[in-house]
Parts: structure tokens; sequence; C-alpha cells
């Protein structure tokens, strides 16, 4: 065979699909099924391509959108009713779920992520008269809602109490849910165990209001829970009522994301470990402020370990944060990774950043998987965290151009970046009367979003929205003191300054004043103001 005349269709099946799978399956069956092909049809048709299907794009700044109509349109007319037997998980936005779920059967569908969920939606699909009871009730096992915005309807009790109602009770065999939203924090205190309990329940991943929620879930409500992710947002509300925490033997992974006191989590935190002697999964992320002593191997072993004989999957970010006046006995970085290879843990890190009279400690596993990361300085570890999108760095000692290219190298994926530091960049400030000269190396953040200026030093203006020091292509929000970006952008006509501020659409400054023209025309395309800054 001469390999200039081969033919697409002249592969075998098996290169075919490894050929296919790479291209996306959504754009292979939007492409290729029904192009009057019968082999093509029949290798595009295959379960590895259509049990699968997502439906909503995401934009570069996380929105959620839902594909284009006349690719739906498509899909509901010319493809579905073709696969339908074969899908068995599906990706949707809320605005289009309706047309894509009552467009064909699906028997086999067992699994449903929707996207920019709100509480319209929670009351009209979710209820036995819905137009999808022929799906929901007895097929869905796995279901997981992103809600759009906080707003509720209700109380937050009531709203549980409906969430009850309007979930537990309508998907009979629901195993694994999941509730996300940025501000969502559902309330379960004061509600009675028969108030959003399950006997099938396996996988719980949901934000509550308080440290007492989260006790309320481990009562016995859900007793063949085997997964909990969790999220805490206030962790200062009394406990007011004694639960039974004994009832949970199939509870093996929990994962708990919370910010604290470092009273709180000695006196809540801790001994609710110390009770959960099955787990074999523990993910901890946990931000710990004002306590006197940095978290450390021995504490954790002596504190937590000792109660859980099981355990053999420890992942963690446990940040202590505290004034340099109480603290008691202030380890290195290097003390403190010791004290986790004396226990047997050896792929562990520690940051610690000294800064304006406070301390804080980093440690966590390795690789990291966190994604976010508050206050490290200058000196950081050379270990590639390639989850965070959010990070802040502080310090007392003066940031250089070297290491804003150390966090592009070392934060692949940073879509936020707050810098906070009030003393000037000597390498700026040394040469402030040629700002403009390009430097040996451009700074490239090609994922960031959002940059957080505030009162830090007017060199770090420089720094980052002179953009031959620094690339910004995707900067749409900007938080600045208004007197710094003046001084940067010679009153918004520096053409330097000019490219990274030409796509923000949110600005987000202190002082309200009067803008210029020359200020609208530089900041074209912003749609949104916020005064004060917080």
């Amino acid at each position: 065979m001469s390999w200039s005349n081969v033919n697409f269709l002249d592969l075998p099946n098996e290169i075919l699909f490894i050929i296919l799978k790479e291209l996306g399956n959504m754009d292979v069956l939007y492409s290729l099924l029904n192009v009057d092909n019968q082999r093509l049809d029949m290798v595009v048709q295959e379960k590895m391509l259509t049990e699968n299907l997502n439906f909503v794009l995401t934009t570069s700044t996380d929105d959620i959108f839902p594909i284009a109509d006349n690719i739906i349109d498509r899909f509901c007319k010319n493809i579905l009713p073709k696969i339908n037997l074969n899908i068995k998980s599906l990706i949707l936005e809320s605005g289009t779920m309706e047309r894509i779920l009552l467009a064909v059967d699906y028997p086999n569908l067992t699994e449903i992520k929707l996207f920019n969920f709100t509480d319209k939606i929670f009351s009209h699909y979710f209820k036995v008269k819905s137009p999808f009871h022929r799906i929901f009730p007895q097929q869905i096992i796995d279901l997981t809602l992103v809600y759009k915005e906080s707003r509720q309807m209700f109380s937050m009790e009531q709203y549980t109490k409906e969430l009850h109602k309007n979930i537990f009770n309508f998907f009979k065999n629901l195993q694994h849910l999941s509730i996300n939203g940025s501000c969502l924090f559902l309330s379960f205190r004061n509600l009675p165990l028969t108030t959003c309990s399950s006997l099938n329940l396996k996988k719980l991943c949901v934000g509550v209001k308080s440290f007492e929620d989260c006790l309320a879930l481990l009562d016995g409500r859900l007793k063949e829970l085997t997964t909990f992710i969790l999220e805490i947002s206030n962790m200062n509300a009394k406990v007011s009522t004694v639960y039974n925490m004994d009832d949970l033997p199939n509870l093996k992974c929990f994962s708990l994301i919370c910010d604290c006191s470092g009273k709180q989590y000695d006196v809540k935190i801790v001994p609710l470990l110390r009770r959960m002697f099955n787990f074999e999964e523990l993910t901890l992320n946990i931000i710990i402020e004002d306590r006197t002593r940095f978290i450390d191997g021995t504490h954790l072993k002596n504190e937590v370990f000792v109660r859980m004989p099981q355990l053999y999957k420890f992942t963690f970010h446990i940040s202590t944060e505290t004034k340099l006046q109480r603290l008691v006995h202030g380890l290195s970085s290097d003390d403190i990774q010791k004290t986790f290879s004396n226990i047997g843990y050896e792929q562990v890190a520690c940051v610690i950043n000294y800064c304006y009279r406070s301390a804080e400690c980093h440690i966590f596993s390795l690789p990291p998987v966190f994604d976010t990361l508050h206050s490290i300085g200058n000196t950081f570890p050379f270990i590639v965290f390639s989850y965070v999108t959010s990070l802040q760095v502080h310090d007392d000692v003066p940031f250089k151009h070297e290491i804003f290219l150390r966090v592009a190298k070392f934060f692949p994926s940073l879509q936020e970046l707050n810098v906070l530091n009030i003393k000037s960049e000597s390498q700026i400030s040394d040469n402030i009367a040629s700002t403009d000269n390009q430097l040996s190396s451009i700074v490239e953040y090609p994922h960031l979003i959002s940059l957080h200026l505030g009162l830090s030093h007017t060199d770090y203006y420089e720094q980052f929205l002179n953009n031959t020091r620094t690339h910004l292509p995707r900067l749409t929000q900007l938080k600045v003191n208004y007197k710094r970006l003046t001084f940067v952008t010679e009153n918004f006509t520096r053409d330097a300054t000019r490219l990274n501020c030409t796509n923000v659409k949110r600005l987000l400054i202190r002082e309200q004043l009067v803008h210029s023209k020359d200020f609208y025309i530089y900041f074209s395309v912003v749609t949104s103001f916020l005064h004060p800054l917080d």
C-alpha cells in the first residue's frame, strides 16, 4: 500500500478510535454521524464515543454557556435518536436541558451534571409532576447541581427541607449527590432525622452553613454514606445540640474545607476527627488563624492519626497563621518537614512566611492538589503547583522581577493573583527613568483573569501593567488604587500599559471619581465598577 494514497477510512477501527477520541466525542458526533458512510456511522456510534455527552461550554473566566442552538437541534433531531441506548451520562445547562432530556428516551442514563442551576429549576422540575418523571425517579443514581447564584427563595432551613422533599424523595435511587455554589451553604441543624435522610446515598458533596450542620449530617440520617466531601462556611456558631455520631460504620473517605481559629480547630475539628475510627482516606484543606503553634507531623500523629488505624491515604494543605508575639515555638520549614519524616510521611513540603510581625506556615502533601494558596513570600519551593488557580504573594522584603518569573513557571494554571507589598521593587526603582525598556524576560501569565494590586507600591503596578515586563492576554478584572493607576498609565495615555488593560471588563477601585475621556478610551470595554475596594 502506498502511504501517500492512504484514506482515513482505510485505517483499522482501533486506530480510528484513537484518532476520534482525541478530537472530542461531541465534535465527532456532530461532524461525522450521518455523512452517508455506513462504516463511519458504525464507528462513531461506538460506546466509547457515545456514553458521556457534554452540552456545555466553559469560558476562560469559568462562565458556563450551553452549546449553540443549531448544534443542539442537530443532536436532538438526528444524533440522539441513534445513540440514546448508549448514553449513561449527560452534562447539561439548565436553559437547554428540557429540549435535550425530552428529545428521546434514555433507558440507560444514570448520571446528570446540571450547570447554572437556579431556584426556579429546583421548584419546577424536581417534583412528582415533572416532565422528566420517566427519567429521574428510578434511573438517576449520580446527580451534580452547580448553582448559578446564591440567592434562595426560602430561609436556609426551609431551603434544606425543600431539598429533601424535591431531591431525596424524588430521586429514589440516588447514590451520589453533589451540590456546588460559590455561596450556597445549607443548614441541617434543628431538623429531624427524617429530613434529608437516605438509605441509598453513598457519596455526598455539599457546603454547610456551620459546624453544627456538619454534625447534624453525621448523626445517622445517612447510614450508608461512604464518602463525605464538606465545606464549612462559618465555624463561629456555638453547637447547641448533642449529636450521636456512632452510626456511620461505612464512612471511609472524608474531605473537609474550612477556615477557623486556633481554638476552633483544637476544640471542634480535632475532636471530630478523633471520632472517625474507620477512615481510610482523609483530605484536609484548612486555614487556622491565631494558633500559638504551627501544625506539624508530631501533632497530627498524636492527636489525629492515633485514632485512625485504617488510614492509608492522607492528602492535605493546612495553613497556620499567627502573630509573631503569640508564637510559642517557631520551627523552621526543615524542622517541620522532619516531623513528617519521623512518622513516615516523606512526600510533604513546608513553606513559612514571616511578614509584618506575623507568620504563616503552609504544610501540604505532594504533589499539591489544592487550588488556593495565601500569603507566600519571596521564598517558596521549586514545586509545580498545577492546580493552584488563586494565589496571594505577600512580603515585607521587596519583590523583584525574578520572583514573578518563578510564579509564572511554578503556578502554570494561575487565574487570580493578589500582590501585597509596600516596598519598592528595587530593580524598577533604580531605573525609573527608563521603565519602557524591555527586560531580559517578559513574565507570561496566559490564564490570569483577575489581578489585585490594591495599595501595593507603584512599582508593582509598573511590573504588571507594562507589557514590556508582563504579558496578561486574558486579564478581565483589575483591583487597584486609582492614584497609582493614574500615575503608571500617565493619566491613561501611555501605550506601554494600554495592552494589558485593553480587555479589562471589571475595574474595582476605592475612590469615587469623575473619570476623564482618556480613562474611558483606555478602559473601553469596562462594564462594571465597584466602590469601595475591599
